[in-house]
């Protein structure tokens, strides 16, 4: 990465000429190791920082970035990078690389690319011993303050870059990922990588091992584990999938199964309100241990028994870090019967090399935005899936991501 710094032009070059081999350096898993560590690594700031003590004062800080013409803005808070919590600050290198990819896979120029962190501090109390953190050392503020703030910082991007100007989301806590889609997608050109991206992708997926079961995806069942952003925007673009295929909206829904850290939602849980829908009528089951990005939480024994009652089960391993991946393709192969399996990070295939499905892949769908190609609500990433599909979405992608552009 230190030829970014000495050379731009030659930086994207190289990462253009070699993506997929320069992908996992460039963005997860290398990413994650440098958020995590960012302030021990920085140099000069490379996108814009917005606090709380900012406030009053944002338009005249976004007036000094200076580009004139940016055309994406990648933003987080850095409450939920990865797998690893909240980083804070640190987090901004998840704008930074994700930008980066924008440039590399749908040819958006980085001078029209804006990274941004929202510093709304935070409770991480070794971030708050560190030295070298660059954020507040101050306690997370969840208060109106909160709304406030991400309300000052997105008027004058849009003010200034344009009404169209793609905003994307990154990385926010459960709740506020949901809230901010809800409360701007029709206010501004905004979308969530982790709720509409992850979903694109792994609905690639599906309809792609739809293809090589032969088993249409309106007779599929979905459990999820794990009742996040990313498992109820994949959900939910199953359901949308299904409905097209001529499910109904009632049986769809009853075909998806969602497990949150503590069991199985049932109506007579407590529930984010976007979790409601999936809620069924079951009695409750006994409290299950914490399995989100619990690592080889899918045992032998679960694997051995979902082989015993599907012919190809398929299997998507989709958190963040490979070393919380919930298990292995190695484990995989090793079963009696051929599993389809996914991987939200490039793992190290000898022999076998393991599909990948990651939300690193769709920037051709923000340069859609950005140009106004596609609309930018949901029913546009379930048209857009489609681009993506089979055959040979579960292993060769480049060559389709390009073709977007």
């Amino acid at each position: 990465m230190g030829l970014q710094e000495r050379n731009k032009k030659l930086f994207h070059r190289v990462l253009q000429d070699d993506i997929e081999r320069l992908m996992p350096i460039v963005y997860t898993q290398t990413v994650g190791l440098a958020c995590s560590q960012y302030g021990h690594m920085f140099e000069r700031p490379k996108g814009l920082f917005i606090s709380t003590s900012h406030r009053c004062h944002i338009r005249s800080i976004v007036n000094n970035w200076p580009e004139n013409d940016v055309k994406a803005v990648v933003v987080t808070d850095g409450e939920r990078i990865l797998g690893l919590g909240h980083l804070g600050v640190y987090g901004i290198g998840i704008p930074v690389e994700k930008l980066c990819l924008y440039t590399a896979c749908a040819g958006i120029h980085p001078d029209k690319c804006l990274p941004v962190c929202i510093d709304i501090e935070t409770d991480d109390t070794t971030l708050l011993k560190d030295l070298f953190y660059m954020g507040l050392y101050q306690k997370r503020d969840c208060s109106q303050v909160y709304d406030d703030l991400i309300d000052e910082s997105m008027e004058p991007i849009t003010d200034r870059y344009g009404q169209n100007t793609l905003i994307q989301f990154e990385d926010f806590g459960n709740h506020n990922a949901f809230h901010f889609l809800r409360k701007y997608r029709e206010k501004y050109c905004i979308f969530n990588y982790d709720i509409q991206g992850t979903a694109s992708v792994a609905l690639a997926g599906w309809l792609a091992a739809q293809k090589a079961t032969g088993k249409p995806l309106a007779e599929w069942r979905g459990q999820f584990l794990g009742a996040g952003e990313a498992a109820l925007g994949i959900a939910n673009l199953i359901v949308m999938a299904m409905m097209e295929s001529g499910v109904s909206a009632e049986e769809a829904y009853r075909r998806i199964l969602m497990f949150d850290k503590y069991s199985l939602l049932v109506q007579v849980g407590i529930c984010m309100y976007t979790q409601v829908v999936y809620m069924h009528v079951h009695t409750p089951f006994k409290n299950m241990p914490d399995f989100i990005s619990f690592h080889n939480f899918f045992s032998q024994n679960v694997l051995k028994a979902m082989a015993s009652i599907n012919e190809q089960p398929i299997i998507f391993a989709l958190s963040n870090l490979t070393i919380k991946a919930e298990w292995t393709a190695e484990e995989g192969y090793m079963l009696q019967r051929y599993v389809i399996f996914r991987n939200i990070d490039s793992l190290d295939g000898r022999t076998f090399k393991p599909g990948q499905g990651n939300n690193e892949f769709p920037p051709g769908w923000d340069k859609s935005l950005v140009y106004r190609m596609y609309s930018r609500e949901d029913l546009g990433f379930s048209r857009w899936h489609r681009a993506f599909r089979p055959p040979g979405c579960l292993v060769s992608w480049p060559n389709r991501i390009l073709g977007l552009c």
